[in-house]
């Protein structure tokens, strides 16, 4: 079940493109926008990284971070981050803990593919409670930016 606004947001901790661990608790006294993606290099998911990547500076101005999470391995995260020049974490959800207890992960995906990220966009404020929700059933829509910029203001 996807997590609602003022939920407390599960804590999570995994390991960024950088094989450092990062936690939730790392973001408290900031607000954090999570942008759960199914598959690295694939069209929809680099355009969602992108449209952050290009608006990252709006986010920066408010307090807020970003960070990108899927189920792929934390190596191939870091050659989809240096090819795209993401200016924030790509987290490796590899275990798909953190994607269930989101409520963003899809059971079956394409191609026989099983346990894979759903698109999804929170936001989560600085108490770590949920502000802003958003978990994607089609793989090919992207999240309503407007609604996550607003969420911050």
């Amino acid at each position: 079940m996807a997590l609602i606004p003022g939920q407390k947001a599960p804590d999570f901790t995994l390991y960024s493109s950088e094989l450092k661990e990062v936690s939730l608790s790392d973001f408290k006294s900031r607000k954090l926008i999570i942008h759960f993606f199914p598959m690295a290099f694939t069209v929809v998911c680099t355009d969602q990284l992108c449209t952050m990547r290009d608006s990252f500076g709006f986010y920066e101005g408010l307090n807020a971070d970003v960070v990108g999470i899927s189920v792929d391995s934390p190596f191939t995260l870091a050659k989809f981050k240096e090819e795209n020049h993401y200016p924030f974490p790509l987290l490796s959800d590899f275990n798909k803990e953190v994607s269930q207890a989101y409520g963003a992960f899809y059971e079956d995906f394409v191609f026989g593919m099983k346990g894979v990220s759903k698109r999804a966009a929170f936001v989560i404020d600085e108490e770590q409670r949920v502000i802003y929700a958003e978990v994607l059933e089609a793989a090919s829509d992207l999240p309503d930016f407007d609604a996550i910029q607003n969420s911050l203001i």
